[in-house]
């Protein structure tokens, strides 16, 4: 017989999958794992996403080195690419690849050359939303299974974090937390949010928590403080938190209460906890560092938290750069760069270097044929992977080659991807702790691709 419990949890259940659309499928797994099927792993981790928002070029983030693939490269963008002529000043060596390619960071990325020397930080090659393996010919055949509305900002960055267009309603992220969750003392805390509002985090029970980069909890102002009030009287203050929490007997009224009165302790938990984080200097004027410095100090606090299992979301703009790329991208990568080095040093001041994986992620690629003094949307791009648990100073994927009208080239030099997202997610939440059987959970493109764990993480 069907307790009165029980016949809730399936009305609500019923309920969130008559909505999800064409996110049904992750939902229906994620409502058959249950809470039982928490994943079993010791000690602290998190991963911190870095999306860049606009679409960051990658072929002006890891260039080639050598004068045969310089050439390659530098061919169709002659007004962005790298100037050869102070190469030696404008890029820094970084690896030598079989088949004598040599590939390099731009000096605004040194930072990230210290890091990569350290083998704390290493590179991915050509990833990007893909189904399943895709060539020229097959993109170019109708009726292939390709990724939805292809080079379209709001689509991709929704396709990036969770494997469907806009108006997913869960993130990879979020998926993660739904099954680690569990191993934390408050699963509030488990998917936190420095940079506004996005599908990555969002899973069918775990919820991002929104921080205030410089305040970090962001709490009701009249409920909050030693002696709270509203309009000056305390109160009014008293007043309006008995609106907020009391019980009430309908079924609506009551959970909305239960979500005001979560908030409010919750934010007044993780308000106490901070009083205990250390003080942090993130690099002036970088909105970046200030992001991940709120991340850093949520992490210092685990404990008081009871946190074991966290994901993060930070996040920068303006890579959107079909005009004056060139100084645009420059001041980007610099505080990009800044802001990584700032959190992998603070990090390993904490002690936490191998407990914590930052990543980046992006809209997509760009093209290799400049656009102006620009470049125009693309698909598959470089990124970054940097942490104590990192096996660094490598490049993991399919290095691409640069000429035009390869069998990796959609037209334009929009790179096909040759390592798919699912694949760059997989790996990481294995780290995290998420099983084998459950990575097709959380990424369900992930049978599709031979190579599901691309070995980059210890």
């Amino acid at each position: 017989m069907t307790t009165p419990a029980s016949r809730r949890e399936f009305l609500r259940q019923a309920s969130a999958l008559s909505i999800a659309g064409t996110a049904a499928p992750f939902a229906i797994n994620l409502a058959s794992i249950g809470a039982a099927s928490a994943q079993v792993a010791g000690g602290y981790k998190a991963l911190v996403c870095v999306f860049l928002y606009g679409a960051n070029d990658g072929h002006n983030t890891v260039v080639p080195f050598d004068a045969a693939n310089y050439s390659k490269y530098s061919v169709g963008r002659q007004g962005i690419a790298w100037n050869q002529a102070t190469a030696l000043t404008q890029l820094v060596p970084i690896t030598a690849l079989p088949g004598g390619l040599q590939l390099s960071l731009p000096t605004p990325l040194a930072p990230l050359v210290t890091l990569f020397d350290q083998q704390k930080c290493a590179i991915v090659s050509n990833v990007g939303p893909l189904i399943q393996p895709t060539t020229r010919a097959q993109f170019q055949t109708p009726g292939y299974p390709l990724p939805p509305k292809l080079f379209s900002h709001n689509d991709q960055q929704s396709v990036w974090q969770s494997s469907a267009p806009e108006g997913a309603k869960y993130g990879w992220g979020g998926r993660i937390g739904d099954l680690l969750a569990s191993q934390n003392g408050n699963s509030i805390f488990t998917c936190l949010n420095v940079s506004g509002n996005a599908v990555f985090l969002s899973g069918q029970q775990a919820q991002p928590f929104q921080l205030d980069a410089t305040q970090g909890a962001v709490g009701f102002s009249a409920l909050t403080g030693g002696t709270p009030t509203l309009y000056g009287s305390a109160a009014a203050s008293s007043a309006l938190r008995t609106v907020l929490t009391r019980n009430r007997a309908h079924l609506f009224e009551s959970d909305t209460v239960k979500v005001n009165t979560r908030s409010i302790d919750a934010n007044a938990a993780l308000s106490a906890a901070l009083a205990g984080a250390p003080a942090l200097t993130p690099p002036v004027g970088n909105s970046l560092a200030t992001q991940l410095a709120m991340v850093a100090k949520v992490i210092s606090v685990r404990s008081a938290l009871g946190a074991a299992r966290q994901v993060f979301l930070v996040s920068m703009g303006g890579y959107d750069t079909h005009a004056n790329q060139v100084v645009t991208q420059t001041n980007l990568l610099k505080q990009l760069a800044a802001a990584i080095s700032f959190f992998q040093t603070t990090m390993d001041g904490m002690g936490t270097a191998n407990d914590v994986t930052l990543f980046t992620a992006s809209d997509f690629g760009r093209t290799l044929i400049q656009n102006g003094d620009g470049s125009d949307h693309g698909w598959g791009s470089h990124h970054f992977v940097v942490g104590g648990a990192v096996k660094g100073k490598q490049i993991y994927g399919a290095f691409p080659d640069l000429a035009l009208m390869t069998p990796t080239d959609a037209g334009n030099g929009r790179l096909i991807p040759t390592t798919s997202v699912e694949q760059y997610a997989a790996t990481m939440a294995k780290w995290m702790g998420v099983t084998d059987a459950n990575l097709p959970v959380i990424l369900p493109n992930l049978a599709n691709f031979a190579q599901p764990n691309l070995g980059f993480m210890n």
